[in-house]
């Protein structure tokens, strides 16, 4: 019986941008925007916030080809689907700019959502990331630095056995919103999910 290879890891970012943000590569058609460009599509309640980063490899360099998608709950902490203010999706996808790396999303500060055994989590953002060599997308959280009482009673962030690194997975707070930068590697490695 013959068995397929993998796919050589190198592969997997500029397909991934092909089929993700067609329009962002100039392939035009496809979709009038690509998906997930827009997250706020009407009025809806509460606080608009913008959240830019960067993935940064071990090294220290920007990774210029990394697509990040972020999906949250709205200000009331409720998704699409669920009851979720209209005028917003929950999910965006951002390919990032790339000449500096940087992703950029307009959205929502989200709610708290309650963790299935009732507890509030704290108001947060999940992201995937994918970029050449990422074959698996990485998964993690934004947690915001204004939300000190509501992260301590986080049911997830109480897991995370290094106490030091939870400030990985927390945002920094600018004059323009919220910076998130995701470290793939090193002393400052963001906190990565397995689910």
């Amino acid at each position: 019986m013959t068995r397929a290879k993998e796919t050589a890891s190198q592969t997997a970012g500029p397909y991934v941008h092909i089929g993700c943000t067609p329009n962002f590569l100039g392939i035009e058609g496809i979709f009038p925007e690509d998906l997930g460009t827009r997250m706020i599509t009407g009025e809806p309640e509460g606080e608009r916030i913008t959240v830019t980063g960067s993935v940064i490899d071990g090294a220290g360099n920007v990774l210029k080809d990394a697509l990040v998608e972020i999906w949250q709950a709205d200000a009331a902490g409720q998704f699409p689907g669920h009851g979720a203010a209209p005028g917003f999706t929950g999910w965006g996808r951002s390919p990032g700019d790339m000449e500096t790396g940087e992703f950029s999303f307009e959205t929502l500060k989200p709610g708290r959502v309650p963790w299935h055994d009732g507890r509030k989590q704290a108001p947060h953002i999940t992201v995937w990331v994918v970029a050449r060599g990422i074959n698996l997308g990485l998964h993690t959280r934004i947690y915001f630095p204004d939300e000190e009482e509501a992260n301590a009673e986080d049911p997830i962030l109480q897991r995370v056995e290094h106490r030091q690194r939870i400030q990985t997975l927390i945002a920094d707070k600018t004059d323009e919103g919220y910076r998130f930068d995701i470290r793939l590697q090193g002393e400052d490695e963001t906190i990565f999910f397995d689910i």
